[in-house]
């Protein structure tokens, strides 16, 4: 693995990021940071950004208060210094078109709750694979 992934973990419940962070923390990552909402995820990414150290991958609830999931993927999409920053939506969203209206979006990956640490790891993978041949 190459330089330690400074990852975003979106989520207005506590109980799920804790558990997303408690599982990517067993692959080996922790450069963690976390957001309340879309409306503090869009301030975490712009702040990281200014700080010259954008986030490697974010990890996004679908339904949040204040702003959903995929209008932080919109909205990070339509913005030139964030169109290529990788979205795994999480969601209990099962049906066939919720997945295809994050896909539509700008969601890179989709995991549906409840998860394991396997799945985070192959959704992971995929990506940086994904992004190192582009």
């Amino acid at each position: 693995m190459g330089k330690p992934l400074k990852i975003l973990l979106v989520d207005d419940f506590e109980m799920i990021r804790s558990l997303l962070k408690q599982a990517l923390k067993q692959l080996g990552y922790t450069d963690l940071t976390e957001a309340v909402d879309g409306v503090d995820a869009i301030e975490k990414i712009d702040k990281a950004n200014e700080d010259g150290q954008p986030f490697d991958l974010v990890f996004l609830d679908w339904n949040m208060p204040k702003m959903t999931g995929i209008e932080v993927v919109q909205k990070c999409k339509s913005d030139e210094k964030h169109k290529s920053l990788p979205f795994i939506m999480i969601t209990a969203e099962r049906e066939q078109k919720s997945v295809v209206i994050a896909l539509k979006a700008g969601v890179s990956d989709y995991v549906i709750k409840p998860f394991s640490p396997r799945q985070l790891s192959s959704k992971i993978e995929r990506i940086l694979n994904a992004t190192s041949a582009a």
